[in-house]
């Protein structure tokens, strides 16, 4: 017997449709404008990081087509019992890393790489573990290089140096997670 779901169907084509239109339109569908200025600032740190406006783009891109994906995933309640969960265990892992974050940038030389790192790290696993079944080894992959990307801790040596150019930057970033936090959208 053929099991053919239209609803799947529509998923499918929904979340490949988003991935193509990426954009910053797309994504404030999904993202709020707080969030939009993370992006963005995100954007300008793996810009002057990598010095690769291209690499930047698509570590950006990336980044916005899993979120994308994922909330289309919970809008059609994609994702069973222990996969909320994981949802769960994820978003408190996300709110440790924004509060750790915000915290080294505001109390002088408690910055430690390690464990940003680390948490980002973490973050990626649990992520992985909860889309497993449900994106492709593409999307898998997206979430690898941005993870990848922003954990790397000469990237954040130079994210958190006092006197660096990316200063202003993290500044700004730590600003719109505090608002998140406050909000209690993180």
């Amino acid at each position: 017997m053929e099991t053919f779901s239209s609803k799947d169907m529509a998923l499918k084509a929904q979340k490949k449709i988003l991935s193509q239109m990426a954009t910053k339109s797309v994504a404030q569908m999904f993202i709020d404008e707080t969030s939009s200025e993370i992006l963005d600032e995100l954007y300008r740190v793996s810009k002057e990081y990598t010095r690769n406006r291209t690499e930047a783009q698509k570590i950006v891109k990336d980044l916005i087509k899993v979120v994308v994906k994922i909330a289309v995933l919970f809008r059609h309640n994609r994702f069973n019992d222990d996969e909320l969960q994981l949802a769960q265990t994820f978003k408190k892992k996300l709110h440790q890393g924004a509060m750790t974050a915000i915290s080294f940038h505001e109390v002088d030389f408690t910055f430690d790489k390690t464990i940003i790192s680390d948490i980002l790290k973490e973050s990626r696993d649990i992520l992985l573990k909860l889309v497993n079944t449900h994106l492709t080894p593409k999307s898998h992959g997206r979430i690898h290089h941005v993870f990848d990307h922003y954990s790397d801790e000469e990237l954040l040596t130079q994210l958190y140096n006092p006197s660096g150019s990316l200063k202003p930057h993290l500044t700004k970033i730590c600003n719109g997670l505090n608002k998140l936090l406050e909000d209690g959208t993180l």
